[in-house]
């Protein structure tokens, strides 16, 4: 096991926390591969720990607007979101591979190739967001009845997903160029551009859903035109930003062309991204399908939970994506051994934390639900899939970090062969069969997704002490 201390500075603690956490909300230009490996996790971990919590605070209070529209509107969110997981695949993927992509060669000191990479990137994410605008724009009502959405949902939800599907583009821009400046070590601008786009959601939220002062009342649909309007705005930031210049990487007029080589690294790169996360989205398509078929409250209760969870995991999401960054830069660098201590110290932290939020589910499970519902039946069943989630936090918190090294370094295939066989052949069959054979209904799946994840997480992290990632090239 690599040592997990943090290394002493020789600066007394209470300078060091405050000096590292102005620089890290500020943003420094730190070469991630010579400074010391606490204050690099640190740099890094602290701006996407923000951000990803603006991120989730968003989510929460969206499902809290719309859930006083009613267990049917929520569903409509929670159907959607099957589908925009879908699109979130893609985007993660690509993502995923323009991350690895930038910081190795931000790691190899090559700014010129950094930017001509991150307009191939940009050029990619407009490209894969028309088919999803197009399904959305047109096959709503089919798509949503697919899934066995009720007669609300399929009459007055629908708009819903027409305009998150139909605007998916600046989600998609989104996570790119949030990818481009995490993959430099700008992680700092990635933060306020999320806090940006997602404040402009809550402050549109409520006035358009509810008609607040000149405004017309929308209901659900308004939720999502305040999306788009947000993430649209956040959009605009990122591209004055890196156009103008970043702490480490900027876009020249120079780089303002296609190139073909680059765009097929990014494309050969992402593909094992996002077959990735298909597989795991997918999935998850499949269980909520499961889930739906004991009705809407079913539904509702699984993705209040879901939101709960991602608000409380993003500190730990934060930590992951940190681990990327340094472990791209830093085998850009030719320094492996500094990689995998990057994921070693950052795990450690990352799993403590996620141990005091499953006592924390476990303990509350069903008041956390109730603070988005007072309907008793939602309440049952978003508690009962916190306090089982709880269970697996432990070995979670690893297979989060590990997940992220292995991506970080480019080789995205890997933990596409895991979630296949531990989503596909294990997780959705296992899942039908505990809920409908079984009769366990959905207390069942979320148990089968227990022991699913549990497994996928134990067996990542043996392959990555194998150190195979470490000879990946990009």
């Amino acid at each position: 096991m690599v040592d997990v201390r943090v290394e002493n500075e020789n600066v007394t603690p209470a300078q060091s926390l405050w000096d590292r956490l102005k620089n890290a909300i500020r943003g420094t230009e730190a070469d991630y591969t010579e400074i010391s490996m606490g204050k690099a996790v640190f740099l890094l971990a602290v701006p996407m720990i923000l951000e990803l919590i603006m991120e989730s605070t968003f989510a929460v209070v969206d499902i809290y607007f719309v859930g006083t529209l009613g267990a049917s509107a929520v569903a409509t969110v929670g159907l959607t979101e099957t589908y925009l997981f879908l699109l979130y695949s893609v985007g993660m993927g690509l993502s995923m591979a323009v991350t690895a992509i930038v910081a190795r060669r931000i790691g190899e000191k090559d700014k010129e190739q950094a930017g001509i990479s991150a307009v191939q990137a940009i050029f990619l994410a407009v490209v894969v967001s028309v088919p999803f605008a197009l399904a959305g724009i047109f096959f709503a009502r089919d798509l949503l009845g697919l899934m066995g959405a009720d007669a609300w949902t399929l009459e007055h939800g629908y708009p819903y997903m027409q305009w998150m599907l139909g605007g998916n583009a600046v989600i998609m821009l989104l996570f790119v160029m949030n990818s481009i400046f995490r993959g430099a070590g700008d992680a700092a601008i990635a933060m306020r551009v999320l806090w940006l786009a997602n404040g402009c959601n809550i402050i549109l939220d409520p006035v358009l859903i509810y008609g607040l002062g000149p405004f017309p009342e929308l209901g659900i649909q308004g939720a999502a035109i305040a999306t788009n309007i947000g993430r649209g705005i956040g959009v605009l930031m990122q591209l004055w930003v890196l156009f103008n210049g970043g702490k480490h990487i900027r876009v020249l007029r120079s780089h303002m062309h296609l190139n073909g080589p680059v765009i097929s690294n990014i494309v050969r790169t992402s593909l094992g991204g996002v077959g990735q996360m298909i597989v795991a989205m997918t999935s998850w398509i499949f269980v909520m399908r499961i889930i739906a078929e004991f009705g809407s409250h079913a539904v509702a209760g699984a993705t209040i939970a879901l939101r709960i969870m991602m608000f409380t995991m993003m500190p730990a999401w934060g930590m992951s994506n940190a681990v990327a960054t340094l472990v791209g830069q830093n085998l850009g660098a030719q320094k492996p051994d500094r990689a995998e201590r990057a994921v070693w110290v950052t795990g450690f932290w990352n799993m403590s934390f996620l141990v005091c939020v499953a006592v924390f589910y476990f303990v509350f499970s069903h008041e956390l639900v109730g603070i988005f519902t007072d309907d008793a039946d939602v309440i049952s069943v978003g508690g009962k899939w916190l306090t089982i989630v709880s269970y697996s936090y432990f070995v979670y918190g690893w297979w989060m970090v590990a997940i992220q090294a292995f991506n970080g370094a480019g080789d995205t295939n890997t933990p596409t062969k895991i979630n296949i066989v531990f989503f596909w052949l294990i997780e959705i069959p296992l899942s039908y069969f505990m809920a409908k054979t079984l009769g366990m209904e959905y207390t069942g799946v979320f148990w089968a997704i227990f022991i699913a994840e549990t497994s996928a997480g134990l067996f990542t992290l043996w392959l990555f002490q194998r150190g195979g990632w470490k000879t990946v090239r990009v």
